[in-house]
């Protein structure tokens, strides 16, 4: 018994804690494969890398949590931020340019939440449309061409607040705000109880149509700041920018501890994901290989982040299902 007990702590603790133990492993063994690695050039130059796919990784943890996902967010920011190009040389002003990319991309993403919730498109389907809508979108607002004349734009992404770049501040801000969210708010109880039951959820009063709308809306305000931000790292308005970037902060927020069927996820383990994720591509890029062996990587993590998910999802049904008989 006293075997069995110490089992079940272990398997706890490694579901709590498994992705911090994961980051420390990968810290230490990093440093040994590349003496650069720990450096604080290196070490600002990660968590700028991440900034962007990382705020992402929270508008999709969002979703996912909620029993969602979104597959379109790459294409919504390429879109929205092509968008806030033209309303930044207009009137030279970074808030405008921030609402209108925002404006754009929550229009985006509550589309989504909409044909999911009000149309019951699966989530799959509906965002792979958007994806592609928003996609066509870039090109047909400037016929194909890339906006590379945008003024002082890009100071957005090469400035700093003291030592620390202005997209990690935004990323550290979006992460304090969305642990808010998820674990001090009613909405946030509400994304956790649609995703563990949308019937039981129902049941208790909670408007899950209007609730799924409102993520994707958070998510598409979320989209909107990376957006901005993207567009100035890159210096250009670009159609084709930010592709598969929904794949990286899928995988991002599944390594960070979210459970891809729902109801299981927080924003620290989120943002341990997103910083593994760094750091595989940094040690990858430190010790010389090739960027397309890194898409491998990266697909092979999804996979393997989703089947440790669905696997322990399966364990814990089958030790309810022995309890109940």
């Amino acid at each position: 018994m006293k075997q069995i007990n110490m089992d079940q702590g272990m398997n706890t603790l490694m579901k709590k804690y498994g992705n911090y133990l994961i980051f420390i492993i990968l810290i230490i063994v990093c440093s040994m494969l590349s003496p650069a690695f720990l450096t604080v050039k290196n070490v600002t130059s990660v968590l700028r890398q991440i900034s962007i796919t990382g705020i992402l990784a929270f508008a999709e943890m969002l979703l996912i949590i909620s029993g969602y996902i979104d597959l379109s967010l790459g294409a919504v920011v390429a879109f929205s931020g092509m968008v806030s190009v033209n309303a930044y040389l207009s009137t030279g002003s970074y808030l405008m340019t921030f609402l209108t990319a925002i404006t754009v991309a929550v229009i985006c993403c509550s589309c989504s939440g909409f044909l999911v919730a009000k149309i019951k498109l699966p989530a799959f389907i509906a965002t792979m449309a958007m994806d592609s809508i928003a996609r066509g979108a870039c090109y047909m607002y400037t016929n194909g061409q890339p906006i590379y004349k945008i003024g002082d734009y890009g100071k957005i992404s090469s400035g700093y607040i003291g030592p620390v770049p202005i997209p990690v501040v935004f990323l550290m801000v979006i992460a304090v705000i969305v642990w808010i969210l998820l674990s001090k708010t009613t909405f946030g109880r509400n994304i956790y109880a649609i995703g563990g039951n949308q019937d039981a959820a129902n049941a208790s009063g909670i408007n899950v149509k209007r609730t799924t709308i409102l993520v994707y809306a958070v998510a598409g305000i979320l989209t909107g700041v990376a957006a901005v931000l993207q567009i100035a790292r890159v210096n250009s308005g670009l159609p084709d920018t930010a592709m598969n970037y929904h794949g990286d902060a899928i995988a991002s927020t599944v390594i960070g501890g979210t459970s891809f069927t729902g109801g299981i996820g927080t924003a620290p383990g989120t943002f341990i994901g997103s910083v593994i994720m760094g750091i595989i591509s940094n040690i990858l890029n430190l010790t010389g290989v090739q960027s397309y062996v890194q898409n491998v990587v990266k697909g092979l993590i999804i996979i393997g982040a989703v089947a440790m998910d669905l696997i322990s999802k399966n364990r814990r049904i089958r030790k309810k299902s022995v309890k109940t008989q």
